[in-house]
C-alpha cells in the first residue's frame, strides 16, 4: 500500500517531519539522474530510520524569472507527487517561488530555513543546485556550513547516459527534436501529459476520427506532429491505445497549439474527464494538406503505423 504524501506550502512543518533527510530541487520529469539521488536517499532513510522529504518550487525559478517562458515543464505537480511516492517520500514542501523568496540571502536560507525551521540532518542536492539572492548559494557553500548547523550534504556525481550528463534541459531538447525514444530512455518511462478533455470544434468527428482535445498548459511542446500513444482515464482500469496529434492543425488554419487524441475502439463521452497521455513513438511531423480527403487518407496511414506500436 502506497502511503499518502503530506504536502506543505511553506516551511512550517510538523515536528515529526523535522530532523529528516531532505532532497532539494525542481525534479522536473524525475529522470534517471534524479532517480539515482532518490534511491540513495531512500537507502539512507532505511539505514538512519529518518523521515524523507522533498523541497520543490512553484513556479520553476527559471519560469519565474522569464515570464515569456510558458511551455517548459516535463511533468506537472500531480505527476511529480506520484513519482515521489514510489520512493517512499513522507512529505513535500512545495514552496511558492516569488519575488520575496528569490531575494533571500543564501546564509539566511541555510540558518533560518534548513536549520531553524526544518532541522535538516541530511541534504541531497545535485552539483548544479543554486539558491538564494542572485543564485549566490551553491553546493560548496552548503558544505561550508555543515558543522555549524549540524547537517550533512550528499551530492553524488551526475549520472551519464548516451555520453551526456542527464538533465531536465537535455530531455526537453530531445522532446523538441522529436527524439522521443531517447527522452523516454532517460526518463525511465514514457513521457506523459496529464490534462482535462475539453470541447473543441468537432473537426475530428466531422472527418471520421473523433478526438479528445487537451490543452498543453505549461508543458514543454515536443516536436509537432503525430504520435502513437497510450491513455489512462482517471479512475479507469487499464490503458487504451490511440494516436495523437500535437500542433496547430494547419489544414484547418488553427492558431492555438492543441493535443488531440483519437482512442482506438472507444466511443464513450469523456468531456471534462482527466486523461494521462503516454507518448510511445513519433510517427511523422505536422503538415498542411490540400483538403480533408488528403488529410483523411494520411490519418488512415498513420493509424496503421500507430496500431503496430507496442
Amino acid at each position: 500500500m502506497v502511503m499518502k504524501v503530506k504536502i506543505y506550502k511553506n516551511f512550517k512543518i510538523k515536528d515529526k517531519h523535522k530532523n529528516s533527510i531532505l532532497l532539494i530541487g525542481n525534479f522536473d520529469g524525475l529522470h534517471l539522474g534524479h532517480q539515482k539521488l532518490f534511491k540513495l536517499a531512500k537507502a539512507y532513510k532505511k539505514r538512519k530510520a529518518l523521515k524523507l522529504g522533498v523541497i520543490t518550487f512553484n513556479p520553476i525559478p527559471k519560469m519565474f524569472f522569464n515570464k515569456k517562458l510558458k511551455n517548459f515543464k516535463i511533468s506537472n505537480f500531480n505527476q511529480k507527487i506520484n513519482y515521489f511516492q514510489k520512493f517512499n517520500i513522507d512529505f513535500v514542501i512545495q514552496k511558492k517561488f516569488n519575488k520575496n523568496f528569490s531575494k533571500i540571502k543564501y546564509d539566511k536560507f541555510i540558518s533560518k530555513i534548513l536549520y531553524k525551521n526544518l532541522r535538516a540532518k541530511y541534504i541531497f542536492v545535485s552539483n548544479n543546485f543554486r539558491f538564494g539572492n542572485k543564485r549566490e548559494g551553491n553546493v560548496k557553500l552548503l558544505k561550508a556550513f555543515q558543522k555549524k548547523y549540524n547537517y550533512k550534504i550528499i551530492n553524488p556525481k551526475p549520472l551519464k547516459k548516451i555520453k551526456k550528463i542527464i538533465s531536465s534541459t537535455l530531455i526537453r531538447k530531445l522532446l523538441v527534436q522529436g527524439k522521443l525514444n531517447k527522452a523516454n530512455y532517460l526518463l525511465n518511462r514514457n513521457w506523459s501529459i496529464k490534462g482535462t478533455v475539453q470541447k473543441g470544434r468537432m473537426m475530428g468527428k466531422k472527418i471520421g476520427f473523433p478526438t479528445a482535445n487537451i490543452k498543453m498548459d505549461d508543458y514543454i511542446i515536443p516536436k509537432l506532429g503525430v504520435y502513437a500513444v497510450r491513455v489512462k482515464l482517471e479512475n479507469g482500469r487499464g490503458l487504451l491505445k490511440g494516436i495523437a496529434n500535437i500542433g496547430y492543425r494547419p489544414t484547418f488554419n488553427q492558431k492555438k497549439i492543441l493535443l488531440e487524441v483519437n482512442l482506438f475502439n472507444f466511443n464513450k463521452n469523456i468531456y471534462n474527464k482527466k486523461l494521462t497521455v503516454e507518448f510511445l513513438k513519433f510517427i511523422r511531423k505536422e503538415k498542411k494538406f490540400n483538403g480533408i480527403n488528403d488529410l483523411r487518407k494520411q490519418i488512415n496511414f498513420d493509424l496503421v503505423k500507430a496500431k503496430k506500436v507496442k
